[in-house]
């Protein structure tokens, strides 16, 4: 029997793609052609807007904040959501129904359902109640170090937990009968298995924190401008000016070198585990 798909169903499948295609990235391609607009003296396009951008203090002040904040939270937040995922599937009840057999769902799907909007305002409400009662948590970049600490965990732990309810329990088991104590047992045992989901889940952290704005926004102070509200700054002052392209297509640009750096490390990792010991 033939596996090869009928040409009716290709022309068919092409005749939807391509429109989603376009439909992606035609938006992408017309930020990295605006962003080539000429200079204040006219002519043709240039790479004026990137020169302005690269003079401009404000944004590398700004690129700099959301690094930070997206590897300082990544970083506790992969901490906290491994030992989260951890202690839910090593620990829950075999036997449990009703509300105690949900519970690690619950408390793993429902930051993450919830609505930006939502969580922004309600994390702006805790830091106001905490500051006007301890004066402490004043709307700054610790305030935003650990509200997107709250939303990227429940992310880190939902892929640790896959990772983990996958296993035989029985390693756990093998590994106490060669006399490894708990701290053992993860330290050698769950941490490497798990690694790859681990940093799976601190990359997804950094990229949720530099895409966030919602959160951002509501929990930032005037001294912590992050690169999407500086972003939603300057569009609100001045529209979409070229250097806002221009910023916009050294992102994309970002993007697309490490997905194809990615896509070359997976390739030749394929290559390696195929070839003959």
């Amino acid at each position: 029997m033939s596996s090869a798909v009928p040409r009716n169903v290709r022309m068919g499948l092409s005749g939807i793609a391509w429109p989603v295609y376009l439909l992606l990235y035609t938006p992408l391609a017309l930020v990295a052609y605006f962003s080539f607009a000429p200079g204040p003296g006219g002519g043709a396009h240039s790479l004026h807007a990137y020169g302005v951008l690269f003079r401009d203090g404000d944004v590398g002040a700004a690129l700099r904040r959301s690094l930070s904040l997206a590897f300082g939270s990544a970083t506790l937040s992969t901490a906290l959501g491994t030992l989260l995922g951890y202690g839910l599937c090593r620990f829950r009840v075999a036997n449990a129904r009703g509300i105690a057999a949900n519970l690690p769902s619950l408390i793993i799907y429902t930051p993450i359902i919830m609505p930006s909007l939502v969580f922004g305002i309600s994390e702006l409400i805790f830091f106001n109640f905490v500051h006007s009662v301890t004066g402490l948590l004043n709307a700054g970049l610790l305030t935003m170090v650990i509200a997107h600490i709250t939303f990227q965990v429940p992310y880190v732990t939902l892929t640790v937990f896959a990772r983990l309810a996958g296993l035989d329990p029985n390693l756990f088991e093998a590994s106490h009968d060669l006399y490894a104590d708990g701290i053992k047992s993860f330290l050698f045992l769950t941490v490497p298995v798990v690694r790859p989901a681990i940093i799976g889940g601190f990359l997804l952290g950094i990229t949720l924190s530099i895409d966030d704005f919602t959160i951002s926004f509501f929990t930032s102070g005037p001294g912590s401008v992050t690169l999407p509200i500086y972003i939603y700054g300057s569009i609100a002052r001045k529209g979409i000016s070229p250097e806002i392209n221009a910023l916009g297509t050294l992102m994309i640009a970002t993007i697309m070198v490490l997905a194809v750096v990615h896509f070359f490390i997976n390739r030749h990792r394929e290559r390696a585990s195929q070839l003959p010991v």
